[in-house]
């Protein structure tokens, strides 16, 4: 099913206790390597527990230029994964374009908060297709979600 913006875009919500597992993934200044082989893993406990994705759901936080973590939405504890949960209050908000313009986005995240006298807490990117399907549907969807208070 194709990633609706209307759903995410200037959304305030609240999770409890929301599932994800999770993977560390290395990056090249914010380049992702082997981000593919990842999901792939992540994807086969989800399959192998007969489980599945929520909203096809998938948070990049990057720790640093060199590392981030990967999480996973599932509707249930997964055996044999990392497990996160999050819980808390959350602002979304969606870009379109080339993932290079992530830098531009995240500041007008953060400006358009501040503006509205929202603190961010942590930020999470997420890329609601890859690459190829982007291509394919002519439009690259990246929703930002952040941890606020």
């Amino acid at each position: 099913m194709p990633f609706d913006p209307l759903l995410w875009d200037n959304k305030n919500f609240q999770w409890v206790n929301k599932l994800f597992i999770k993977k560390k993934v290395y990056t090249f200044i914010y380049i992702p390597i082997g981000f593919g082989r990842a999901m792939r893993q992540l994807n086969k406990l989800v399959k192998a527990a007969g489980e599945k994705n929520i909203d096809n759901l998938c948070l990049s936080h990057h720790l640093s230029p060199w590392i981030m973590n990967v999480y996973l939405a599932v509707d249930r504890e997964i055996q044999n994964a990392n497990k996160a949960s999050f819980s808390g209050n959350y602002l979304s908000r969606v870009y379109e374009g080339a993932f290079n313009e992530a830098g531009i986005w995240c500041n007008d995240f953060e400006t358009d908060a501040k503006a509205k006298g929202i603190k961010i807490n942590k930020m999470y990117m997420w890329y609601t297709t890859c690459p190829k399907c982007a291509k394919k549907q002519g439009k690259n969807y990246v929703v930002i979600i952040s941890e606020i208070e």
